[in-house]
C-alpha cells in the first residue's frame, strides 16, 4: 500500500481542491456555472476562466439555482451552481428542491466545515451541524469528500448519475481546508458512457399485444419522454390515439396537432374520458396529484414506461411495467404495433373526438380563464415557435397558459411543478438566455410570485440581453385569496400594496410598461423582443375580469 502511495505521489501533481473540482468539471464538458463568490469559495472562482467556464452571478444564490435549473432543462447538460458556505447554500434549497421535483440534472458545489471542525460547534464563519445532512434531503445524494484525488470521484458520481437513470440534483461538499490544500488528485476520473436500458422483451410484447387490441387506446406524456417526442408521436398517430401531458410533457406532440388534448391532467372531462380508455400508456410521468389536481382516475389497462423502477410502485399501479429509457422503449413499442405493409389500418376517428373532449375541457373554466385568453393569443402570434417561456406558480400560468398556449416540440416551456416554488419565472428566463441567446425567451408571472426574486431584473439588465417580462397583477396571492374566500374565511395577509412595477425594472436598469388592453401588450411585448435588457410589462388583472 505504502508503495502504491509513493508512486502515484511520485506522478500526480499536486493541486488545491479547488483546482480539482474545476479541472473535474472541465473534463465533463461544463462550460457555464451559476453562482456568488463568497469568502470560503474563492479558490473555486480563482480556476474557471482557466478552464474556459463562464460564470454567470445572479443576485441571490435562489437564482442561481433556477437559472441553472432552466439551463439543465434546455441544454440537456447539467446546471452547474457554486455557492459558499452556511445560508448561502441554504438559500439554493429550495430551488435544489424544485429540481429533485422535476427530475432536472442539478450539480451543487459547495465549501463545508474543515476536515477536523469539531463536533461541538465552535462559532466559525457560516459554520452549521450539517450541510450535508441538510442538502440530502432535497437531492440524489450529499457527497462530503475527505481528500483532494476523491474530489475527482464524486463528480464522476455525479455525471454518471446524470447520464444514466432518472436525473436528479446532488450536492458536492469540500472541507475548507481541502480547498486551499494541494495535494495529490491522480487522473481525472470520468463518468462511463451507459448505454440505453432496454424493458425486458416479455414486457415489451405484453405491452405492444395491449395497445394493438385496444380500441379506445390512449397517451400520457410527462417530462421524461421529451427525447423520445418523435416516437411517441408516430405512435399516436399509429394507434389512433388521443395525446394529454403532464405540465413538464408540455409541448413533446404539438399542442395544435388533431390527437393533442395538451396539458388537461387537471380537467374532469378528460379524467372521465381517461377513466373509459382500454389502454393508457403512460410515458416518463409520475401521474402525478400536482399534475392530476386530485386522485388519479381509474385506468384500464395501464401500461407505466419509465427510467426508474421507483415509479412502478408509486401512483397508478401498472397493468404492464417498462422499466428502461425512454426512447428505446418508444422505438420497440412502436415497431412491434406497426401495421404491416398491405394490411388495413385501424379507423382513424380519434380526431374528432378529441376535439369534443377539449372543448367540454375549456366549458368547464370559460368563465374564470377569459381574462388571460386574448393575452395568451397575442403571445402566441407575437413569438417565434422555438420560443422559450418561463413561468411561475401563477394563476396566469397554471390555470391560464399552460392549457391555452399552444406549443410544440421546437419550443419549451418552463415551469415549476410538484415542489411548487415561487419566484422561479424571472431567473429561469436568464439561464434559458445563458443556454440560448439567440432564442426568445419570456418570463411568465403573478406579481406576488415575481417578487421572491425581482432582483434578478439586475441580473438581467448586466446581462444585457432582451427579456420580457410578464406580470399579471391582481395585487397580491391570487389563489391563496380565492381559497380562503371558498373556505367561507375572511381573505388576509394576501393583499399587497400597490407597487409600480415597470418603475422598478427601470431602478434596476431595464425597461417597464403598462398594458391595459391586448394591443397595448402586443405592441409592448413586440418592443421588447428587441431591446437589450429586461422589460418588466404589467397587465393589472383588474381590466381582464
Amino acid at each position: 500500500m505504502g508503495g502504491l502511495l509513493t508512486a502515484r505521489t511520485a506522478t500526480s501533481p499536486a493541486v488545491t481542491g479547488g483546482a480539482a473540482v474545476v479541472r473535474s468539471l472541465a473534463a465533463h464538458g461544463v462550460t457555464q456555472a451559476f453562482g456568488i463568490p463568497g469568502t470560503h469559495n474563492l479558490e473555486i472562482y480563482r480556476h474557471l476562466t482557466a478552464h474556459g467556464i463562464a460564470h454567470l452571478a445572479p443576485r441571490h444564490e435562489q437564482g442561481a439555482g433556477y437559472a441553472a435549473d432552466a439551463y439543465a432543462r434546455l441544454t440537456g447538460r447539467p446546471g452547474v451552481v457554486i455557492t459558499t458556505t452556511g445560508p448561502a447554500l441554504l438559500n439554493v434549497a429550495a430551488a435544489v428542491g424544485q429540481a429533485h421535483s422535476d427530475s432536472v440534472p442539478l450539480l451543487v458545489i459547495s465549501p463545508g466545515m474543515p476536515l477536523r471542525h469539531p463536533r461541538l460547534q465552535n462559532g466559525l464563519l457560516h459554520e452549521m451541524r450539517s450541510q450535508t445532512e441538510a442538502l440530502r434531503q432535497v437531492t440524489a445524494f450529499s457527497h462530503r469528500v475527505s481528500t483532494v484525488e476523491e474530489i475527482g470521484t464524486a463528480v464522476a458520481r455525479a455525471f454518471a448519475l446524470f447520464g444514466g437513470g432518472r436525473p436528479r440534483p446532488v450536492h458536492i461538499e469540500i472541507p475548507l481546508d481541502l480547498l486551499e490544500a494541494a495535494e495529490p488528485a491522480g487522473p481525472v476520473r470520468l463518468a462511463p458512457a451507459l448505454g440505453a436500458a432496454v424493458p425486458e422483451p416479455v414486457a415489451l410484447e405484453r405491452a405492444a399485444a395491449l395497445l394493438r387490441g385496444a380500441t379506445h387506446p390512449a397517451l400520457i406524456l410527462g417530462g421524461g419522454s421529451r427525447e423520445a417526442a418523435e416516437a411517441c408521436l408516430a405512435l399516436a398517430e399509429e394507434l389512433d390515439a388521443p395525446v394529454v401531458t403532464s405540465a413538464n410533457g408540455k409541448g413533446v406532440v404539438a399542442e395544435t396537432h388533431p390527437l393533442s388534448l395538451g396539458v388537461s391532467l387537471h380537467s374532469p372531462a378528460v379524467r372521465k374520458w381517461l377513466s373509459d380508455r382500454d389502454a393508457v400508456l403512460a410515458v416518463g410521468t409520475e401521474l402525478a396529484e400536482s399534475d392530476l389536481w386530485s386522485a388519479p382516475p381509474p385506468l384500464t389497462g395501464l401500461i407505466r414506461a419509465d427510467i426508474d423502477p421507483d415509479q412502478m410502485y408509486s401512483g397508478p399501479a401498472a397493468e404492464v411495467a417498462l422499466v428502461g429509457d425512454a426512447v428505446a422503449t418508444a422505438g420497440a413499442l412502436l415497431t412491434a404495433v406497426r401495421t404491416p405493409a398491405g394490411t388495413e389500418k385501424r379507423r382513424a376517428g380519434a380526431a374528432k373526438e378529441v376535439a369534443s373532449v377539449r372543448a367540454a375541457r375549456d366549458a368547464e373554466t370559460s368563465t374564470r380563464d377569459a381574462r388571460w385568453l386574448p393575452y395568451l393569443r397575442v403571445l402566441r402570434e407575437v413569438l417565434a415557435d422555438d420560443a422559450v417561456l418561463t413561468s411561475d406558480s401563477a394563476q396566469c400560468c397554471y390555470y391560464g397558459a399552460l392549457p391555452h398556449l399552444p406549443l410544440g416540440p421546437e419550443g419549451r416551456y418552463l415551469h415549476p411543478t410538484g415542489f411548487g416554488t415561487l419566484g422561479y419565472a424571472l431567473p429561469a428566463a436568464i439561464g434559458a438566455l445563458s443556454a440560448c441567446p439567440d432564442r426568445q425567451v419570456v418570463a411568465l408571472s403573478g406579481d406576488g410570485g415575481f417578487q421572491f426574486t425581482s432582483q434578478e431584473l439586475a441580473t438581467a439588465a448586466q446581462a444585457g440581453l432582451p427579456l420580457p417580462v410578464i406580470v399579471f397583477d391582481n395585487g397580491g396571492y391570487g389563489e391563496i385569496r380565492d381559497g380562503m374566500a371558498a373556505r367561507g374565511d375572511t381573505p388576509h395577509a394576501v393583499d399587497l400594496a400597490p407597487l409600480d412595477l415597470p418603475a422598478l425594472a427601470r431602478a434596476h436598469g431595464g425597461h417597464g410598461a403598462h398594458a391595459a388592453d391586448p394591443e397595448e401588450f402586443r405592441a409592448a411585448l413586440t418592443t421588447a423582443l428587441t431591446t437589450s435588457g429586461p422589460t418588466l410589462i404589467t397587465v393589472p388583472e383588474e381590466t381582464l375580469r
